[in-house]
């Protein structure tokens, strides 16, 4: 009779997981492949309208991670140990373990690339441009814990994220080379069918990639591609070049998700006056003693 109850009960729970993988693998009705997006006024392109925003750790790290303390070392006895600073963070200078957004997830550094990146982790605390708040660069942008808003019109696309104020103009129709390089580089959108694809270039070399160190040079390309797969779901997908730092170009992907609150909107995060004291601290006179 035990070993008929065993049999009967090992049964029901196989039968269960198999249920619940069915439904797991099986698409959510309008969350397929044959998703068709409504399309934005006036035009036949797939309304990108909306505030976004990625739910992963490739902030922390584009590539596959446990969690661990923040990055910041000084040598010790038995091998670098956390510098004192991160030490005093607690858990709120800890980064989270995460899967990583990289095909693959690897990155295709050549030797000399690595070595920097292994230095800019080992210097995050006090090397890192996000904390400066600097600009974040792309494709950088996308996956901060902030979320970006999309404004798409029949004549125009404009990108406005909520870190630091960023802003990016997609121009439809190719200016020409940027004039200079910067922060966020110079975005020429276009259309492939239901995806829109956005090249973009004319970037410095300040931004990174992650609070992990990963970096690029001034000849970085990013290609980015945006598909709606759902009402509030949308696929990213970025494509990295840059010979002057990596072996081959290299892929992230990852959804991104609509806010749907009723009163969704950005924020205002102007960081410029949270990083005065860590940036210009030292130079500030001291007080006379009374």
């Amino acid at each position: 009779m035990q070993h008929w109850l065993r049999t009967v009960g090992i049964a029901a729970v196989g039968a269960a997981i198999a249920a619940s993988l069915s439904w797991i693998s099986t698409p959510v009705s309008g969350q397929g492949s044959t998703y068709k997006a409504p399309r934005a006024i006036g035009t036949p392109n797939p309304d990108l309208n909306g505030i976004w925003q990625a739910l992963n750790t490739a902030n922390y790290d584009l590539q596959t991670h446990i969690a661990r303390p923040a990055m910041a070392l000084r040598p010790g006895p038995y091998g670098p140990v956390p510098a004192a600073p991160v030490l005093a963070l607690g858990a709120v200078g800890a980064a989270p373990g995460g899967l990583g957004v990289v095909d693959g997830d690897e990155i295709p550094y050549k030797p000399e690339a690595l070595a920097k990146k292994k230095k800019n982790q080992e210097e995050w605390l006090t090397s890192d441009p996000e904390i400066k708040c600097y600009l974040p660069g792309l494709p950088r942008a996308t996956y901060m814990p902030f979320p970006f808003q999309i404004l798409q019109s029949s004549r125009a696309i404009f990108f406005a994220y909520e870190y630091a104020g960023a802003t990016r103009n997609i121009y439809l129709k190719d200016p020409g080379p940027p004039p200079v390089d910067s922060w966020m580089g110079q975005s020429v959108g276009r259309w492939e069918g239901d995806t829109l694809v956005i090249e973009t270039r004319g970037f410095n070399d300040q931004t990174w990639f992650d609070r992990s160190g990963n970096h690029h040079s001034e000849q970085l390309q990013v290609v980015e591609r945006f598909t709606r797969t759902a009402p509030d779901h949308m696929q990213y997908e970025a494509t990295i070049t840059d010979p002057q730092v990596f072996t081959r170009p290299w892929k992230i992907s990852m959804p991104l998700y609509r806010r749907i609150e009723r009163n969704a909107q950005l924020m205002e995060f102007k960081c410029v006056e949270f990083v005065e004291e860590l940036m210009y601290g030292m130079y500030r006179k001291n007080p006379l003693p009374r």
